[in-house]
């Protein structure tokens, strides 16, 4: 079991928030919302990407608080319709000025939508923007190992972090594993099943057992993995209590009855034909 914390380091030497807002979903307005609620309650970490239609109200929950852009971790992606250097350059550039920054501290590759065989070309412009300080880590969503083994291969850098569906019925055991060996992150989207482990009666009955919502429990479990977790929500008090993790421990008794969990079915798409 790995001590939760509430940053992990990356193999480039930045430091990454544990638990972070996801936005997924959420419209300008509502990301904007979500954004000022968890900054508020001490969240430094925000993910959002093109293909959400909400940088523009992920930045301005940013300037709304006003907390130092230095202090807030921002991710964002760079969609499957911008793989290549010269369209994922591009893509970056509207990012930025759609999030009104002049940097992101993470970038990524939203999935290596492989049938277009370009997320290498996509890769090597995201090595560039790196040298230039407009992506102060980069990485990858949704890749697995030969994906990853591919890019390390031709372009000699590896992703600091892979972002990747990792729930309790789908725990990637074997990937996490993989990223290990390549000292890459793991990042959890859809940290709580998209809601669907909220009922799971193990997760209730632990729920229970520590006096915390499901929700938390899962949070809890993914930090204990030492995994990285945003959760989605724009509900004020789900935003709170997402956050309000850091001050109770999952026995190995629970930790136990959530590894049994493991189906190993997919709520998104398959990164290997998705495109």
């Amino acid at each position: 079991m790995v001590k939760p914390q509430l940053t992990i380091q990356l193999s480039d030497a930045h430091r990454i928030p544990q638990v972070g807002l996801g936005v997924w979903q959420a419209s300008n307005e509502d990301a904007r919302a979500a954004v000022r609620v968890a900054l508020q309650e001490g969240y430094r970490h925000v993910d959002t990407a093109s293909i959400y239609g909400n940088e523009e109200g992920v930045g301005e929950g940013l300037r709304d608080v006003g907390t130092p852009r230095e202090q807030v971790f921002l991710t964002t992606k760079i969609w499957n319709d911008a793989h290549g250097f010269d369209t994922a350059t591009a893509a970056l550039e509207a990012s930025l000025k759609r999030l009104k920054v002049d940097y992101v501290d993470l970038l990524l590759i939203h999935w290596p939508a492989p049938s277009q065989n370009n997320y290498v070309e996509a890769w090597r412009a995201l090595i560039e923007a790196q040298r230039a300080g407009k992506a102060r880590s980069i990485g990858v969503s949704n890749f697995n190992q030969d994906h990853l083994q591919r890019l390390i291969d031709d372009t000699g850098v590896a992703p600091a972090l892979n972002q990747i569906e990792l729930h309790p019925f789908m725990q990637q055991a074997e990937l996490r594993q993989t990223h290990q060996k390549m000292a890459i992150a793991t990042q959890s989207w859809s940290p709580l099943g998209q809601g669907t482990a909220l009922t799971n009666p193990v997760i209730l009955d632990i729920a229970r057992k520590h006096d915390r919502t499901a929700a938390q429990v899962i949070i809890r479990w993914h930090l204990e993995l030492g995994l990285i977790a945003i959760p989605k929500s724009i509900t004020p008090s789900r935003i709170r209590e997402n956050y309000n993790v850091f001050d109770f421990e999952l026995d190995a008794t629970d930790l136990i009855a959530i590894a049994a969990l493991d189906s190993g079915g997919r709520l998104g798409p398959d990164p290997s034909t998705f495109a």
